[in-house]
């Protein structure tokens, strides 16, 4: 291994002298009490998210929100998360992975608790884009604390797959959750994460500890790369969030994009001069990165465009209550059970690759079992779809974060982490739009049941081709492994002369 060092393992600075590790592939006690720690983070970013989309229609009967307003307290947080994500797994990795994760912890509490106390659409909008800049921070820096404190293999493998059970099971719990609290009053919907955010922030004030300096990068700030890529993902990110709109025309999306790429081009070009840059660009010449990101952009965008389709169908066309919608997609969740526990004996078996795949095309199954839906559909033909994208999930989403994080080196696990959540965000934000789009363009101006019904039918055929895309991309890969294992395989046969 080298020089390279891991806090859980035995001598290392993030476990106190009398805390050492008497096995180095064992996890002790503090160890995880650091995975919990961190697994809490990530379950809150999840469950906030869940909870306040259940609660958009309570919380503009109250403060009489236009619907261009109720749509901008999502699309704002997912501006602020998408546009400093990069930035905010670069900084972690410049100046420390502890201090990131405490300090945004704290911002994301505060603004969390003033969305509660919002009387005025403003500031709603204003707490969701700092709640959205703070996770794109802290997110990062959490996945980073695991990946350069666990060593490659099992262990880490494992870690991560409770990382990411932890994370869907927040978004699946929050569903229900943010359905029970709504009824009570939605302003619990931002109090409830400030009550879990502190319990988080003690917990990590307390068990988890800064490495050592010198395992960071430099500290010098590349300021003009950190201007020009949050310039382009802020452009890019608005512009997709306009794709929902069709409506109001295409002037500014237009726009936004071709803003946003110039910005991206600016970037690349101050990245190729910079002495010290912001992303090193040699990073993306990384096969199993990049196609981990894609895979992950296409399967967030699949995933949370069914699961916002399936909502508008259950409460908007078929009249199911907030409650009775989120139990019924609560049989998605079952990967938080399932993530951390037959997961890694299946990635130790098959391996991350095999996994993900059968995983999209779960997923893909998923999608097209729920095509024909009708008009007096029972839950029991919709189970089925449930309980299968669930199982999908559970084998495609920690193993694509363990592809994008393996074999990087670390001093850029940040940006690595960083890579990953922007293709994450930013596949659900296409996946939410193009959804939308198809839906009204189908839809129309008819109003009756049946003419509904035609824009989810349609609609739905996006998840699914998301899905098989993201399958295509990984089977590419994996057949790319596989015939250069083949010609090392011959040559390494051939005497030599």
């Amino acid at each position: 291994m080298g020089n390279r060092r891991f806090p859980f393992t035995e001598g290392d600075p993030i476990l106190s002298n009398s805390q050492t590790l008497p096995r180095a592939d064992r996890m002790g006690g503090r160890a995880w009490g650091v995975l919990v720690v961190l697994c809490g983070a990530i379950f809150l970013e999840g469950i906030d998210v869940a909870m306040l989309n259940v609660a958009l229609p309570s919380i503009r009967a109250e403060l009489g929100l236009s619907t261009a307003t109720l749509s901008g307290v999502v699309s704002a947080y997912v501006l602020g998360y998408g546009g400093f994500m990069l930035l905010g797994g670069r900084a972690a990795d410049l100046y420390g992975r502890r201090r990131m994760f405490v300090g945004w912890l704290v911002v994301f509490l505060v603004f969390s608790g003033l969305g509660g106390f919002a009387t005025e659409g403003w500031m709603l909008l204003l707490a969701r884009f700092v709640t959205g800049v703070a996770a794109a921070f802290m997110t990062p820096a959490g996945l980073s604390i695991i990946t350069t404190s666990f060593e490659e293999g099992p262990k880490r493998n494992k870690a991560l797959l409770f990382y990411a059970g932890t994370g869907a099971g927040g978004f699946s719990l929050g569903l229900v959750i943010g359905g029970l609290l709504t009824r009570i009053d939605w302003r619990w919907v931002f109090f409830t994460p400030v009550i879990l955010s502190a319990v988080i922030l003690l917990a990590a004030l307390w068990l988890i500890k800064e490495p050592a300096r010198e395992e960071r990068g430099p500290r010098r700030l590349d300021l003009a790369g950190a201007v020009t890529v949050t310039a382009a993902m802020l452009l890019i990110a608005y512009a997709v969030v306009r794709l929902e709109h069709p409506g109001q025309g295409w002037g500014w999306t237009v726009a936004s994009f071709a803003g946003g790429v110039a910005a991206l081009v600016a970037f690349v070009s101050v990245e190729r001069r910079s002495p010290a840059p912001l992303v090193r660009l040699g990073i993306l010449k990384s096969g199993p990165l990049v196609r981990a990101n894609v895979s992950a952009l296409l399967f967030a965008g699949s995933f949370f465009g069914f699961q916002f389709l399936v909502t508008l169908y259950l409460q908007e066309l078929r009249g199911w209550s907030t409650v009775e919608t989120s139990l019924a997609l609560l049989a998605v969740g079952i990967d938080a059970i399932l993530a951390p526990t037959l997961t890694p004996r299946l990635v130790a078996r098959f391996g991350n690759t095999r996994l993900i795949f059968g995983g999209l095309v779960l997923a893909a199954v998923s999608y097209a079992l729920f095509l024909p839906l009708g008009l007096d559909w029972t839950y029991a033909a919709m189970f089925p779809s449930m309980i299968i994208l669930g199982l999908g999930f559970a084998l495609a989403y920690g193993p694509l974060t363990i592809v994008a994080t393996d074999g990087i080196a670390e001093n850029e696990q940040g940006l690595a982490g960083g890579l990953l959540y922007t293709a994450f965000q930013f596949g659900a934000a296409l996946g939410l739009s193009v959804v939308t789009a198809v839906n009204v363009a189908v839809l129309g101006t008819g109003g009756s049941p049946e003419a509904a019904l035609g824009g989810f039918r349609a609609a739905l055929v996006v998840p699914l081709v998301m899905a098989v895309l993201a399958a295509i991309v990984i089977a590419a890969g994996r057949q790319r492994v596989s015939a250069k294992e083949a010609r090392l395989a011959s040559e390494e046969a051939i005497p030599a002369s």
